[in-house]
């Protein structure tokens, strides 16, 4: 028997989560164009399902669409990521406190995994590796919270992800981004909500700073791995 076809909703998730990955590793560039034939023949589907995927993804402020242009990888400015790190740091402090008391041990372990796996990306020199490593550590947290609006909403600021590579490519030493993580996992393993969304919330806001100042003044910013603070 032939297999069954996927369903259109989950065919249309797979197809998003696909664009999605080349707009943040950067096959698809800013202001590039993203062909629905050429989406569609690879998955072996007819168009529509790519155009609802681009739609959503519009929606998500990752595409936008022209008429009789079709959809192009938005460019981020640099005001706009002003206006995006205030709102994520809120976001990682709610999910950091409600991650903390339902926090599992195997998503301890892929925490320490993620964060080896940037350490090993600092030591090749590969800012790309660092930044993919980077998302999934916070993602795992945000997963742990338990709230799938909260999950989606995180996602759709993945957005600013791509800026990070291009604002950090001159910075010398990855090693100081990976070890900003460090506090963070030493917070999930206090499991105490209030410390563990502070440590989320100044992490980001740490973090964002050191990045817009980058783009705003042209000089590299230079994070310096914090020293983990106690719970109150």
């Amino acid at each position: 028997m032939a297999p069954a076809p996927q369903r259109p909703v989950l065919l249309r998730e797979a197809i998003k989560e696909r664009i999605v990955e080349r707009i943040l590793d950067g096959t698809y560039g800013p202001g590039e164009r993203i062909v629905e034939s050429a989406v569609a023949a690879e998955f072996g589907v007819s168009q529509a399902p790519v155009r609802e995927a681009l739609r959503d993804l519009e929606a998500m402020r990752f595409v936008e669409s022209q008429p009789h242009r079709g959809a192009r990888v938005r460019e981020v400015s640099t005001e706009e990521l002003v206006q995006i790190y205030p709102v994520r740091a809120a976001l990682e402090e709610v999910a950091g406190r409600e991650a903390a008391p339902r926090i599992t041990e195997e998503q301890l372990a892929l925490l320490g995994e993620e964060l080896a796996g940037m350490r090993r990306a600092a030591d090749a020199g590969d800012l790309h590796a660092l930044m993919v490593h980077d998302t999934r550590f916070h993602e795992v947290i945000v997963e742990a919270a338990g709230n799938q609006v909260l999950l989606d909403v995180w996602r759709s600021l993945r957005v600013e992800a791509r800026s990070l590579v291009s604002a950090l490519k001159s910075h010398s030493d990855l090693h100081s981004i990976a070890e900003l993580h460090r506090p963070v996992l030493q917070a999930v393993q206090f499991r105490d909500p209030d410390f563990l969304g502070r440590e989320m919330r100044a992490h980001i806001e740490f973090f964002g700073a050191s990045v817009i100042s980058h783009l705003r003044k042209g000089a590299p910013p230079a994070p310096q791995a914090a020293v983990g603070s106690t719970p109150r």
